[in-house]
């Protein structure tokens, strides 16, 4: 803590996606609209999934959590980022940067364990059908998403307890929209090799291990519908071609980014990008939009709450009220 007191930085400046004042009042129209649909589209799918009866299942229960960790992941920078194209002084206190660092790490870990809870799920529905409803209990799932949470609290303590306590004490710009830890640990005023090995460590294991695991999972499913029939290896070949799209351009920049810290390039800024915003919108899409059972249920709330009501429909208070 005596190190953290030593900072004399009291806030980091960010120098965001561009300087050019044209592109930037684009950003702020573009980045407005794709926050409120991330919002929105998740925020559909959590009361379509809670609120039909039909979709009480394990892999919709994982869906509705993956869409809550998404609605956070995108909420942690983006709106700042939004504010910022329309501010010349892009700035943000110290607390506010290690809270991004936080936040950043704890849904993004938490993420990662989820879409492999997800990945089993799958793997169990298609590979263990019998035992389905056995494995994916609710205690199962309940287990996975605790287990998710943890792994994201874990790991986001440790990346942080290396970044706390560095020293901070002239440099203070941050190439990148919101406070990435590659970026703010060579700010520090000492040699951070040591802390870039840490951070190498600590996100290749996670990051590395989940995509391994979600990389064999999709191979034990399509080996299995292999040996069954052709036209089932082409419909689990359709879905996970899609899944596996949206899992590379989650982890790729990922990968890219933590696991090779020690050179930053302007490219990093773009790969954030996929994994803070494009992936917050393509997870309902892949996981929604291909589901004929979610439309259906979508289509059926939507059309209860904005169809008009008839008056037998309307609660009895109501109807008083009108006469």
């Amino acid at each position: 803590m005596d190190k953290v007191n030593s900072s004399v930085v009291s806030e980091f400046v960010l120098l965001g996606l561009s300087s050019s004042q044209e592109l930037q009042l684009f950003f702020f129209v573009f980045f407005s609209v794709l926050y409120v649909i991330i919002v929105l589209g998740n925020l559909l799918i959590i009361i379509t999934v809670t609120s039909d009866n039909s979709l009480h299942s394990p892999m919709y229960f994982l869906l509705g959590n993956l869409s809550f960790v998404d609605i956070c992941q995108a909420s942690f920078a983006t709106p700042k980022m939004i504010v910022d194209f329309l501010s010349e002084h892009k700035t943000i206190s110290f607390n506010g940067c290690i809270a991004q660092i936080f936040f950043i790490h704890l849904f993004t870990g938490g993420e990662m364990v989820l879409l492999v809870s997800m990945a089993y799920d799958r793997y169990v529905a298609i590979c263990k059908p019998l035992h389905y409803v056995v494995i994916m209990s609710q205690r199962t799932c309940t287990v996975l998403v605790i287990v998710s949470w943890a792994v994201g609290l874990v790991h986001t303590l440790s990346q942080l307890s290396f970044t706390v306590t560095l020293p901070f004490c002239g440099p203070n710009v941050v190439d990148s929209f919101f406070c990435d830890l590659p970026r703010v640990t060579k700010l520090a005023c000492l040699d951070s090799y040591i802390i870039e090995i840490l951070i190498v460590v600590n996100s290749g294991i996670l990051s590395v291990s989940t995509f391994s695991l979600l990389v064999g999972s999709y191979i034990i499913i399509l080996v299995t519908v292999w040996f069954k029939s052709s036209a089932a290896m082409a419909k689990a070949f359709s879905t996970l071609a899609a899944h596996i799209t949206v899992v590379i351009l989650f982890f790729g920049p990922c990968i890219f980014i933590y696991v090779w810290p020690f050179t930053t390039y302007p490219v990093d800024k773009l790969l954030a990008i996929f994994y803070t915003v494009f992936t917050p919108i393509l997870n309902p899409i892949i996981y929604t939009l291909r589901n004929r059972d979610m439309k259906a249920a979508m289509r059926n709330i939507m059309t209860y709450y904005l169809r008009p009501k008839k008056i037998s429909e309307i609660p009895l208070a109501v109807r008083s009220s009108l006469y």
